[in-house]
C-alpha cells in the first residue's frame, strides 16, 4: 500500500464499504470503528488540522483487510449455503 495516495476519494469509498458490511457480521462492529476513525481523520484535514499520516495509513490499511475477511466471510456463507 506504499505506492497508493490517500486522498479524500478513496477515505469516501473506503467508509461507505466499511458501513455496507452486514450488521450479522462479525466484522461490521470492528467496521464501524475504523469508519469512524476515518470520519474523524477526514474532518480534521477538512478543518485544516494537522494528522498523523501514521494514523491515517493505519487505519485505511484496517478498513481494507476488514472488507477483505468480511467479503471471504461471505463467499465462504454463500458455499455453504448452496451445498
Amino acid at each position: 500500500m506504499a505506492g497508493i495516495e490517500i486522498n479524500g476519494k478513496l477515505l469516501q469509498m473506503l467508509m461507505a464499504r466499511l458501513e455496507r458490511i452486514s450488521v450479522d457480521s462479525y466484522w461490521a462492529h470492528r467496521a464501524s470503528g475504523i469508519r469512524g476513525a476515518l470520519i474523524r481523520l477526514a474532518d480534521q484535514t477538512e478543518a485544516g488540522q494537522p494528522v498523523e499520516k501514521e494514523d491515517l495509513l493505519r487505519n485505511v490499511q484496517l478498513g481494507f483487510l476488514i472488507l477483505e475477511i468480511a467479503a471471504r466471510e461471505k463467499r465462504a456463507v454463500r458455499k455453504n449455503w448452496r451445498n
